[in-house]
């Protein structure tokens, strides 16, 4: 089982999401973390519901949620998926 941990940076996204849509995030990302598995993350990748970003030195991924986009990475010796950043679609990709 993976833990779910929040970089610092991203409670400074959570400030420009309304409350509605961060109750959804956070509940669609504990519920990503407890099914999750090489299966799971298998079938995800093949509907392009994540998907591993090109391009970053470090091994991201990003999840949707909607309109938004989840930047995450694991850290497989610890069982860790740590979340790096939520943005809006717009926003997502943007440095």
């Amino acid at each position: 089982m993976y833990l779910l941990e929040f970089e610092k940076s991203v409670k400074k996204d959570f400030k420009n999401i309304n409350i509605s849509d961060i109750k959804f995030i956070k509940d669609s990302l504990y519920s990503f973390v407890e099914n999750f598995s090489f299966e799971y993350e298998q079938e995800l990748l093949k509907t392009g519901k994540i998907k591993k970003l090109q391009g970053v030195t470090e091994e991201l991924y990003r999840l949707k949620l909607r309109t938004y986009r989840v930047i995450y990475k694991k850290e497989e010796d610890r069982l860790i998926i740590l979340v790096v950043a939520v943005k809006s679609r717009e926003n997502s990709y943007k440095k």
